[in-house]
């Protein structure tokens, strides 16, 4: 299926294509960061499914919604779940995804569309994306950073930033540790402080109150350490 994005932060609409390419038969034949520029587009190329931001300087999703003359299938994209209502009122919306996208509910969704257009099979679009979830990436000065998740050792709070630490590069960004541990896997992370986050894996030694991970002694509270005894593997 050939699909468009259409979204004024860079950074998301890199997201979107690196799901897309997780998907077998889906190709992002353009990338648009305005909605006016994409309606002439569309007005002059056929594609199968559009993903829309809503909110947008001038023109906005619903603007483009309105000048559209396709019946090409759109997945509106948002960070406010309050537009959901309004989206009704368009036939030829198919879904409302809500950022951060969830791979999995972007799986659904692609093969809700794929069923309904008859194009493509989305057997083993799970396993792709689950097999890709060992890296994550991370926005550093608009270029977006490709971390292998194992070697992230120790995630630190420094204000409104995290400092991600990894065998060979520290990495600082503007994002929250919970946040953050949401995309992390559970088994392998733990928060041990309320401003430290490690890798258990990376655990040289624990004594009393506080553990040696790689280079670093972190500090372990109280509180944390029921769910951190919880997880090791323990003799």
């Amino acid at each position: 299926m050939k699909c468009i994005i259409i979204d004024d932060e860079v950074t998301a609409r890199a997201v979107i294509e690196q799901l897309c390419q997780q998907i077998g038969g889906l190709d992002v034949v353009a990338q648009f960061d305005n909605a006016v520029a994409a309606l002439k587009y569309t007005n002059k190329s056929k594609v199968d499914v559009i993903f829309l931001d809503i909110q947008m300087p001038s023109f906005t999703g619903f603007d483009f919604l309105d000048s559209l003359k396709t019946d090409t299938q759109v997945v509106l994209i948002t960070s406010n779940p309050h537009f959901a209502l309004e989206s009704y009122n368009y036939a030829c919306v198919e879904d409302y995804l809500l950022k951060p996208i969830n791979s999995q509910r972007f799986i659904k969704t692609i093969d809700k569309i794929s069923r309904k257009l008859g194009r493509i099979s989305m057997e083993n679009s799970t396993e792709a994306i689950e097999k890709d979830n060992d890296v994550l990436f991370i926005n550093i000065d608009r270029r977006l950073v490709k971390i292998v998740i194992d070697e992230i050792y120790l995630i630190e709070a420094n204000g409104d930033y995290v400092l991600i630490k990894t065998l060979n590069k520290n990495y600082s960004v503007h994002v929250t540790v919970k946040k953050l541990l949401e995309k992390l896997p559970t088994n392998k992370f733990v928060r041990v402080h309320r401003g430290y986050v490690i890798n258990i894996s990376k655990i040289t030694d624990i004594e009393d109150n506080s553990v040696l991970i790689e280079r670093d002694v972190i500090p372990i509270s109280r509180s944390n350490r029921p769910e951190l005894m919880r997880k090791l593997n323990l003799l």
